[in-house]
C-alpha cells in the first residue's frame, strides 16, 4: 500500500507568457501542492518538480523545473498529478459500522477531534477496496 498514488491536481494550461502553469488543485489548499514538490504521473514516474507557487482563485499558479516557456506549459495541459499516499496526512479510521434502523452508518475517528458519521452508501463511500484496507469517504458538509 505504500506505493498507492493519490490524484492531487491536473494541469489546466499555461498562465501568462513566462512559462508558469495553472494547476487545478484537488487539495483543500492549492498551495499545498508546492509542499509536495515532486509530483508524479499516473504511472508513478516523475512528472513535475514545483519550484514555487501561489493561489489563484481555486487553483495554483506555479513554476516547475521542467517548464521554461508558455509552449512547454501548454503542452502539459490535462496532465494528472499524483503524490504517494504515505506523503498525505492520515485522515482517520473507521471506528465502527452501525445500523440504527435506517441503513448502515460509518463512524469515522480522525487523528484528532471528535468522531463523525456518514451513511455507508455509494454516494458517501464511492470506493471500497477491502483487500487494500481502503475506503474512500466523501465527508458530508455541515448541517444544522
Amino acid at each position: 500500500m505504500a506505493d498507492r498514488l493519490i490524484l492531487v491536481g491536473r494541469v489546466a494550461g499555461a498562465f501568462g507568457v513566462k512559462g508558469e502553469l495553472k494547476i487545478t488543485s484537488y487539495t483543500d489548499d492549492p498551495v499545498a501542492l508546492v509542499g509536495y514538490r515532486d509530483l508524479k504521473g499516473s504511472d508513478g514516474a516523475p512528472a513535475l518538480t514545483l519550484m514555487a507557487g501561489r493561489a489563484h482563485k481555486n487553483a495554483l499558479v506555479g513554476r516547475a523545473k521542467e517548464v521554461a516557456t508558455r509552449e512547454d506549459a501548454e503542452a502539459l495541459r490535462g496532465l494528472e498529478l499524483f503524490v504517494p499516499r504515505d506523503l498525505l496526512p492520515p485522515l482517520g479510521r473507521i471506528k465502527s459500522v452501525q445500523n440504527f434502523g435506517a441503513g448502515d452508518l460509518l463512524e469515522i475517528a480522525p487523528e484528532s477531534g471528535p468522531s463523525w458519521w456518514t451513511p455507508f452508501t455509494r454516494e458517501a463511500a464511492p470506493e471500497v477496496k477491502i483487500a487494500e484496507g481502503l475506503v474512500v469517504v466523501v465527508k458530508p458538509g455541515e448541517t444544522e
